[in-house]
């Protein structure tokens, strides 16, 4: 057997660099591992803490609370930002409030900003006040408020005054033109007489606005019925059928009641009965000579007290009914005009509703008329009352000339709502 000794001192001298060669290699190895397991057993880098109480202060705003930190991720929010579609998962929805999130990191000055967003994917847009600051070394914490609402009351505030000037323009110039036209064509008994005419149609219809404009104006303001007396609600509808009589006889249109007794509601007796007459000029003004005007006067559902006006009429298109009881708006503008309306009946008629406990609906369809009911709560009421449905109410029946009892409504619940813009 061969020793070590016995082989030549070269080959001796090679296997030794090879085994060294194979121990460095295992060695190297065995680092690299040890080094990866090292890495993987290392934990991530904590999230910065959020400071003492911030979570729970943001659970219960009502407005929009969203805290971010140094990466712009969201790590906290109230559950009105996830409502308003201001984030989404971990993310700011819209890249305005990044931005402003992102400006007061930099520099650590606080920011307040108004802002007009997308809602959803649509064309609906969200109205907020925005205001941002730097909460502790690595968050910004911003606070958004819903502002749409109030944003649409100032628009409605706008439109109403640019109408109230418009509308006021109109029968004021006409006369002031008519009075020109006297002067001019004053050795002109017969144009005199004609032109003397338009003026009192003229001053007539500048009256009524200004009348309604007060009434309307009187109705928003707070605490309108101060001293609420029981009245009759069948007798304030047929006093309303009566001012609309010798209208409705003019293009010969039938005008029916149907009241049922003992209908009663605490409030005022004037307001209920120009609520109801201007359901009532509405139905006779939006319908077709030789055709039918029914008023009934009813116990509704449990607690409630009835008015319904029902007409055979023009109808409504179905995307006008939600704005017809909006102040001066007008479905048919040229024919509103020429039967003298002012476009604020149906406005009315709803703050009377309302500064009464009750609701006004309407049920419309084209070429089949509109059906209007007023919902009060009734004085005797022994039941409690039932909160307003959802659904729009059923075409009632038409009343009959002496009716025992109002019939049953005949009809399923249909969205409905008036002929047009009411005076």
């Amino acid at each position: 057997m061969r020793t070590l000794s016995d082989v030549d001192p070269t080959t001796a001298a090679t296997l030794g660099g090879i085994a060294g060669l194979a121990l460095g290699g295992v060695a190297l190895v065995a680092v690299r591992l040890s080094d990866r397991s090292t890495a993987a057993e290392a934990p991530a880098p904590a999230d910065p803490p959020l400071p003492p109480g911030v979570g729970e202060v943001i659970a219960v705003l009502r407005s929009s609370g969203i805290l971010v930190d140094s990466s712009d991720r969201v790590v906290n929010n109230s559950p009105a930002a996830v409502a308003h579609g201001l984030v989404r998962g971990q993310e700011l929805v819209h890249p305005e409030l990044l931005h402003l999130a992102r400006s007061v990191r930099r520099d650590g000055v606080i920011r307040e900003a108004e802002l007009t967003l997308q809602k959803g994917i649509g064309e609906g847009r969200l109205v907020v006040a925005a205001r941002v600051a730097p909460l502790g070394a690595d968050h910004v914490l911003l606070l958004v408020e819903d502002r749409s609402k109030a944003a649409r009351v100032e628009e409605i505030r706008r439109d109403f005054l640019a109408n109230v000037s418009h509308e006021l323009k109109t029968p004021v110039g006409g006369i002031s033109l008519l009075a020109e036209a006297i002067v001019d064509a004053h050795d002109d008994p017969e144009a005199v007489e004609r032109f003397a005419r338009r003026i009192s149609v003229e001053s007539t219809r500048l009256t009524r606005l200004v009348k309604e404009i007060v009434e309307l104006s009187r109705l928003q303001g707070a605490d309108v019925i101060k001293d609420p007396t029981l009245i009759d609600v069948g007798a304030c509808a047929q006093d309303a059928v009566e001012r609309s009589r010798l209208l409705a006889e003019e293009h010969r249109i039938e005008l029916v009641t149907a009241v049922e007794e003992g209908c009663e509601v605490w409030g005022d007796a004037e307001l209920v009965t120009t609520a109801v007459s201007n359901l009532v000029g509405n139905a006779v003004a939006y319908s077709e000579n030789d055709t039918r005007v029914g008023v009934t006067v009813r116990r509704g559902r449990p607690g409630l007290v009835d008015v319904s006006v029902t007409d055979q009429g023009l109808g409504i298109a179905p995307d006008e009914q939600e704005r017809i009881f909006e102040r001066f708006y007008r479905v048919d503008s040229a024919r509103s005009r020429a039967t003298g309306g002012t476009g604020l009946g149906l406005a009315i008629v709803k703050h009377v509703a309302d500064n009464h406990g009750g609701h006004v609906s309407v049920w419309s369809e084209q070429g089949r008329g509109s059906t209007f009911t007023i919902e009060l709560p009734a004085a005797n009421a022994s039941a409690p009352i039932e909160p307003a449905r959802s659904a729009e109410p059923a075409r009632p029946a038409e009343p009959t000339a002496e009716p025992a009892e109002p019939a049953e409504p005949a009809e399923p619940a249909e969205p409905a709502q008036p002929t047009g813009t009411r005076p």
